[in-house]
Parts: C-alpha cells; structure tokens; sequence
C-alpha cells in the first residue's frame, strides 16, 4: 500500500511539473499567438505524420528484435511477435506511471514466453546502458559538430544540472559507505541462503538478474547487434528530420538541427511523466537557436511529442489485447 502511495506521488509530482512547464512555455503568448500555435498542428502535413509515426514504429520493431538477440542465449526463444509487443506495452505504461513499463513488458514477455522475470529484467538493464552509451555519443556529436552554436546551451543544461543534483563531499561518502555496507550485508545473507528457503528464493533471483544483465556477452551476431542498434538511434534521428516537412516555416532544417533535437528532446524526455511539457520546451528552446520563432518552435515540440504520444496510447493496449488473443490461440510451449 505504502508503494502505491509513493508511485502514485511520484506520478502526480512529474505531471504537476509537466503541466507548470506547460504555461511557462505559452505565458507570455498573447491570443494570436496562440491561435497560430494552434493552426500550425493541426494544419501540419498529414502524410509527414504518418511517415514520421512510420519511422518510430519501425524503430520500436528493431529495438524488440535486438532484445530478442539478448534474450535467445538464456535458453528461450520467444517469438519476435510476442517481443515486439511487450516493447509497445512497456512505452505505452511508461506513459501513465515512471519506470512502470520496464517492469510490464518483461512481466508480459515471462508470461507468454515462460521466460523468467528476474532474468529479463537483467536484460534490460543491459539495454539501458547501451542507450545511456548511445546517448553520450549523440551528445557529443551535437556538442563538437556545433560548438558554436549549442556549446553555451548545453553548458547552461550541464551547470543546471549539476546544481540541481549537487551532494558535498560528506553525503558522496555517506552514500557510498552505505552502498557498499548493503551489498556486504547482501552477500552474508547469500551465503547462509542453503539454510534459509527465503534467502536461497532471493539468491536463485539475483542470479538470474545477473545472468540477463550479462546476456550481451553471449550475443552471436554482436556486429549485428551494433547495427540494430545504430538504427534505432537514427529512427529517433530521420523522425525528427520528416517531422521538419510537416511545417512549411521549418523544412528548411536539416540533419544537424535534428541532431540537437534529438539530444535535448531526450533530456526533456526524461525529466517530466511521458515527457510532457518538458520536451515541448527543450524544443522550442532548441530550435530558436536556428532563428525560430517561440511560437514555431513550440509548435513543432507539440507535433512531435503528440506523434510519439498518441501512437503509444493506439498500439500499446492493441498489443496488450493481441498478446492476449493470438497466445491463446497458439499458445507457447
């Protein structure tokens, strides 16, 4: 119950900061200002956002396809199908509670493939630092490709956050001693885990988180695995750069324009629920380094994020009910 209460907080404090993002970005507009934010989306070119949702789809797919890769030498095999639609799920519950889908997609994943939880949430984990990796990367190409022009942004967002995140010296230490008391105090009770049914549970589920989160080391094909990759990032990328044609003010950018979207949007995506308000900011702030009016750019982050948005409220319970359906007919063995 205790939980709930703090998961359903959590949700209420990233909303509320969403939606406080929200006015700051149209406060000082004035009602023909927001009547032109209003035409520019929903006059936007229609086929654009059906390529553009296309494109994020498709990127989605490759992302489930390279989790299968990591999946498949931890001794199951699930179907592509099944996989691809517990990535869509776990975006689509990222969208109601933080950090939800991770949990839902590796549960609906174990529940039609019998593949053990703990060991796809190992995977995961894995995913998640090969894209903080790609992340970096993206990050510095924005930064060395366009010093100029960005360098003083993303050292703004740099400084901003490390003042917001800032521990003195005797909290890092105070951290860290309790870090590594917890995982002494983790390992002793390991140890006489024989004894202890409970623990012997807890140490059969550590093991299997492990065995996931190292699974990348067993990935036959790694240059293919590297290339999914690289596709996925540059889906995220060619998404941004279609979305651009969907308004006439901004068809004019190109590729490197897109690039700085890409790596502020992906900040912004993470520090409000479902990215709401945050990214529509980063955005607009991004593209008025390109000369882009406040209300252009602000419009484009609506497209955008309604784009990714809307698809995932569409395909995310499609998938939850397919998942259901056709496993019932067919169901794993």
């Amino acid at each position: 119950m205790i939980q709930r209460v703090k998961t359903f907080t959590k949700f209420l404090l990233f909303l509320a900061l969403g939606i406080f993002l929200l006015w700051l970005t149209t406060r000082s507009f004035g009602e023909n200002e927001i009547q032109k934010l209003k035409d520019l989306i929903t006059h936007a070119d229609v086929k654009v956002v059906i390529f553009c949702s296309i494109t994020l789809l498709f990127s989605h797919f490759i992302r489930a396809v390279r989790w299968k890769m990591m999946i498949d030498p931890l001794g199951n095999q699930p179907r592509t199908f099944n996989v691809f639609c517990a990535v869509l799920a776990g975006y689509f519950f990222n969208l109601l509670f933080p950090r939800l889908g991770e949990v839902m997609k590796c549960t609906l994943l174990s529940k039609y493939e019998k593949v053990h939880v703990d060991k796809l949430i190992g995977t995961m984990v894995a995913e998640r630092l090969v894209d903080l990796i790609c992340l970096i990367i993206v990050i510095i190409m924005t930064v060395f490709t366009q010093l100029d022009l960005v360098g003083n942004y993303a050292a703004e967002l740099t400084t901003s956050m490390k003042t917001k995140f800032q521990f003195s010296n005797t909290a890092l230490i105070i951290i860290t001693g309790t870090l590594i008391l917890c995982i002494t105090i983790l390992f002793k009770l390991l140890h006489v885990s024989k004894n202890h049914p409970k623990l012997f549970k807890l140490k059969e589920i550590i093991k299997g988180m492990i065995e996931g989160l190292l699974s990348i080391r067993k990935v036959k094909n790694i240059p293919l695995y590297l290339i999914y990759t690289a596709t996925i990032w540059f889906c995220y990328l060619a998404s941004i750069r279609i979305g651009f044609h969907g308004m006439e003010n901004l068809s004019s950018l190109g590729w490197v324009p897109s690039l700085s979207v890409l790596t502020f949007g992906s900040f912004a995506m993470i520090a409000t629920q479902g990215g709401i308000g945050a990214y529509q900011l980063a955005v607009q702030k991004t593209l008025m380094l390109y000369e882009m009016d406040a209300v252009n750019g602000l419009a484009f982050g609506w497209l955008l994020w309604l784009v990714q948005t809307l698809i995932l409220f569409i395909v995310g319970p499609l998938s939850i009910m397919m998942m259901y359906i056709l496993n019932k007919k067919s169901p794993s063995q």
